[in-house]
């Protein structure tokens, strides 16, 4: 019996491993957006500074290209959209996530428990 409680030990924290390794996943791209975010927010707030007849320039690969104002506050103002709407989601997947990381965490310590018992 204690091969196949080895076995089903050694599954379970391979799960636990992957998923794991999937929340480091959303915790990387929760950085990546929080990043995405605070940019933006800067250049929001920019943008409130600038008078309406401003001049303002979009980076397209290595060129400035010159860009309307209200275009500039809009394409920010989307950004700012998609960002909020990916950390809303991102949080709901890495709760979900830390749910099944402690569901492995007690099959494991069960598994231990009997591994012990048996022994």
């Amino acid at each position: 019996m204690a091969p196949d409680l080895n076995k089903k030990l050694e599954d379970e924290v391979e799960k636990y491993r992957l998923t794991q390794n999937e929340m480091k996943k959303f915790v990387t791209q929760q950085q990546q957006l929080f990043i995405t975010k605070t940019e933006n927010d800067f250049v929001k707030q920019e943008f409130e500074n600038l008078d309406s007849d401003s001049v303002i320039y979009k980076l397209v690969g290595p060129v400035l290209v010159k860009q309307e104002l209200g275009e500039g506050k809009e394409t920010v103002e989307k950004r700012l959209v998609y960002c909020e709407g990916e950390l809303k989601r991102l949080a709901a997947l890495m709760k979900d996530t830390e749910k099944k990381l402690e569901i492995h965490r007690e099959v494991i310590a069960k598994i231990q428990q009997q591994i012990a018992a048996n022994k």
